[in-house]
């Protein structure tokens, strides 16, 4: 009777042992090879509206309205595809220094797609952006090695652009520029300046004749 005690646990034990082996060659069986390649991450989403308050720029907010958003965890960016309604506000403070919920236009962005960064600086292949205050439209083309830039908190860069203002004109090579249009660098090639025939002026973010 002992004996026949003894036994029957060790006859329940081999079927439940050979199951986990089976389970587990399974798994194994199923986990991809280290030469298949590298397993999607992150987040695809389609017609979206995307606002960015920038860390570094605090006063600011970015609005983008884009037919594709992929976001990949692993290396911190945002990609936007396809984007419309791009702008920038400004927030405005009260008194003491709190945000009162108003705000004001600063620019406008249009760009066929772009590359927002874990420091919520963002590139793009090119950029058209217009500074609402200044009337000034800018067209900014890059390239492969060097695209356009828009940095939080100081403005935007691009290896070629062309200007057109009310009183400035021309085109610039090597940009570096802040969102109050000051331009901060401009390469030796670059040909622009004030419009001695300029026939506008800018008013509440409008041209308007002189």
């Amino acid at each position: 009777m002992r004996a026949a005690a003894r036994v029957q646990p060790v006859q329940n034990v081999g079927p439940l042992a050979l199951l986990g082996i089976l389970v587990f060659a399974l798994v194994f069986a199923l986990l991809p090879s280290g030469n298949a390649p590298r397993a999607q991450t992150g987040v695809t989403l389609q017609n979206v509206q995307l606002t960015l308050y920038p860390a570094r720029d605090p006063e600011a907010v970015w609005q983008f309205r884009a037919a594709g958003v992929k976001n990949d965890p692993v290396s911190s960016t945002t990609e936007l595809s396809r984007i419309t309604d791009g702008q920038r506000l400004l927030r405005a403070r009260n008194p003491d220094g709190s945000f009162s919920g108003a705000e004001t236009l600063d620019a406008t962005i249009a760009a066929p797609s772009l590359t927002i960064n874990g420091q919520d600086d963002m590139v793009t292949p090119r950029a058209d952006i217009t500074l609402v205050k200044e009337c000034a439209d800018l067209s900014l083309d890059g390239t492969a090695a060097q695209p356009v830039k828009i940095e939080q908190g100081y403005g935007f860069s691009a290896p070629h652009a062309k200007l057109d203002s009310p009183a400035i004109k021309g085109e610039i090579q090597d940009l570096r520029m802040d969102f109050q249009f000051n331009v901060e660098q401009a390469g030796a090639q670059s040909n622009f300046g004030w419009d001695p025939d300029a026939s506008e002026t800018c008013r509440d973010g409008k041209r308007v004749p002189l």
